[in-house]
This record gives structure tokens, sequence and C-alpha cells, in this order.
């Protein structure tokens, strides 16, 4: 195998990548700046070892604890529960939540052997035990593993006086009803709010 072909064959393996895109990719590397791939070359063997999880949260961070845990102005009553990192990065940047985050690592999954054990959840418990959440807010993927591990959580804390949220789900702004498919439809129609 040749250079090429195993770079495009490692390219392919990350998240969203085909074949194509991943030849697409290598050969604009070959034609780029060799400073540019050195450099990208460097962060990328480096990484791991810059960003790591926060010890409270599970968010990546350079600094632990985190810049959101260590921060004393945010809503240490709301906590914000959601699957991956890069959640978190998603909901901060709508400028409008200022509470704190606890990420699971993931989803429940049977099939794929992912259970209560695989996932965040007994430091989910432990801080939920020590602090003094009002609301949690459940923002898990609408999906079956994400709903799964909704109810999951839904009904560990069902008595509890902790309010339990969900994140709406539904037709997104400026989307027609004629392009949105069944279940999101379904989902608006269940979730309507009054108005």
């Amino acid at each position: 195998m040749s250079a090429l072909e195993e770079l495009i064959e490692h390219l392919s393996r990350l998240p969203s990548i085909g074949p194509k895109t991943a030849s697409r990719l290598a050969y604009h590397l070959i034609k780029t700046d060799n400073g540019f791939n050195k450099l990208l070359g460097q962060e990328i063997s480096t990484i791991q070892d810059k960003i790591i999880p926060c010890s409270i949260c599970g968010s990546y961070t350079e600094i632990d604890p985190c810049p959101i845990c260590s921060n004393p102005t945010r809503d240490h009553s709301t906590m914000c529960i959601v699957e991956q990192p890069q959640d978190v990065i998603t909901l901060q940047a709508s400028g409008v939540y200022d509470g704190m985050f606890h990420v699971l690592g993931g989803a429940i999954s049977p099939i794929d052997g992912i259970g209560v054990d695989q996932l965040n959840f007994s430091k989910l418990f432990k801080r939920l035990n020590e602090g003094e959440y009002k609301e949690i807010i459940i923002a898990t993927n609408p999906t079956e593993e994400g709903d799964t591990t909704a109810l999951y959580i839904r009904q560990v804390l069902k008595d509890t006086n902790i309010k339990i949220t969900r994140l709406a789900s539904g037709l997104p702004i400026g989307g027609d009803l004629e392009y949105a498919d069944k279940i999101t439809i379904a989902r608006s129609l269940r979730g309507r709010i009054n108005f």
C-alpha cells in the first residue's frame, strides 16, 4: 500500500469522512504548504496531552476544573445533562444557559453493550446528592438511545424534589412542515406550548 493510500485509509476512519472525502483531503494535504502539514500533525499528536476531561463535569478542558465548573457566577442550582463534551460547546454557544453541566459520555444502548455502568452516572448521582440542585435539564439526543437515557434519569430522580425538564424538540426555525419527517412532527405536536 502506498503512502497516499495509507493516508486516505486513515482519514476515512474519522467520523463522517468517507473514502471520497478522505481522498480529497489527502490530495489537498499534498498540495498544501509543508509548514501547515507539520503544524497540523503536531497539533494532532499532542491533543490528548493538552485536552483532558474535567474532574467535575466530564467536559473537555485544558485546566481542571473547567472554566464552567470553577465559575462562581454561574447558576449552581441548575444542571444540564448531555451525552458528549461537544454538546456543552453547542449549548454554551446559544448564550442562553448559564448553569452547570454533566457529561455522561454517551447514551444507554443495550444493543451496543452500553449500560448504566459504562456511562458517567455514578459521578452524576454523587454530584446531585452533594449539591443543592433545583432543576435538571436532560439534553440527550432525540434518538432511541437518548430517550432511553432520559427515561432512566427521570425514573431514578422521580422521588427527589428536583424539577426535571427535557429540551424541547421539533421543527427548526425557518423550516417547512412539508420537509419535516413524521417523528419530528409527532414530537412537535406532543411538545406544543401555550401561545
